[in-house]
C-alpha cells in the first residue's frame, strides 16, 4: 500500500502543477526526490551522544542513521580527523512520503508559537532546508528517556528547476509556509534614508537641513 501522500501527489498535485504550467511532459512536473535529515553533535561532548543523537534519529525516521566523522584536524575546536561529530538519514520512495506526512501532520504543529516556516530557505535549485531545534516535537521520543536536547536540519530536495516551482509543490503537499512579508528595504527609492529620499524640513541635527524657525 502506498503513502496517503504519494497517492495525493499522483491523484491531486502533479495533475494540478501539469495544467498549471503546462509541461509537455510528465516527467518535467516537480516531484519530492529525498529528505535529508542530519544531527550536528559538538565534539566537545561526551563519545555516548553521537549513539544518543543516532539513536533518536533513528526512532524518528524508522532508519539506521549513518554517523559522519570528521575530516580535518582542528585544534582549536579539539577535533580529530575521525572523530564521530553527528549522524544522517537519507529518506526515499515511501518512507520520504511517510515521514513528510508525519512531520507536517503531527511533529511541526507541536512547536510552541509556531507561525509556519519561513518561505526564504530555497537554495536557489528547488531545494528546502529548515531546522527544528528540538528533537521532542516528534511524538516517538519519549521525554522521560533523552539526555539532552538535540536539534536537527532537514532537507527536502526536490526535482523543480526553479525556487517558486519548488514553492508551490511544497505547499500544495501541505508544508505550512509562512507568507512573506513585504517590507521597505534600507536603500530602496523613497524609503528613509535613501538617496533621493524626501526629508522632513526643520529636523535638528540633521546636516544640510533647515531647522525649523518659529
Amino acid at each position: 500500500m502506498k503513502a496517503r501522500l504519494y497517492e495525493k501527489y499522483i491523484k491531486e498535485v502533479a495533475p494540478a502543477l501539469k495544467e498549471k504550467h503546462r509541461y509537455a511532459n510528465v516527467h518535467q512536473v516537480p516531484r519530492l526526490e529525498k529528505i535529508v535529515v542530519n544531527m550536528g553533535v559538538g565534539a566537545s561532548l561526551e563519545k555516548s551522544a553521537v549513539d544518543d543523537a543516532a539513536k533518536d534519529l533513528a526512532l524518528i525516521t524508522g532508519r539506521k542513521a549513518a554517523v559522519s566523522k570528521s575530516r580535518h584536524n582542528i585544534a582549536n575546536f579539539k577535533l580529530r580527523l575521525g572523530q564521530p561529530i553527528g549522524c544522517r538519514v537519507t529518506l526515499r520512495r515511501d518512507a520520504m512520503y511517510e515521514f513528510f506526512d508525519r512531520l507536517v501532520a503531527t511533529a511541526l504543529p507541536r512547536i510552541r508559537d509556531f507561525r509556519g516556516l519561513s518561505p526564504r530557505k530555497f537554495d536557489g535549485r528547488g531545494n528546502y532546508t529548515f531546522g527544528v531545534a528540538d528533537q521532542t516535537i516528534f511524538p516517538e521520543i519519549e521525554l522521560d528517556k533523552i539526555k539532552r536536547t538535540q536539534g536537527m536540519d532537514i532537507t527536502i530536495v526536490t526535482s523543480a528547476p526553479s525556487d517558486a516551482e519548488a514553492l508551490e509543490l511544497l505547499k500544495m503537499m501541505g508544508l505550512p509556509l509562512a507568507e512573506a512579508k513585504e517590507t521597505a528595504h534600507k536603500g530602496a527609492p523613497g524609503a528613509p534614508g535613501a538617496p533621493g529620499a524626501p526629508v522632513a524640513p526643520g529636523v535638528p541635527g540633521v546636516p544640510g537641513t533647515p531647522e525649523a524657525k518659529e
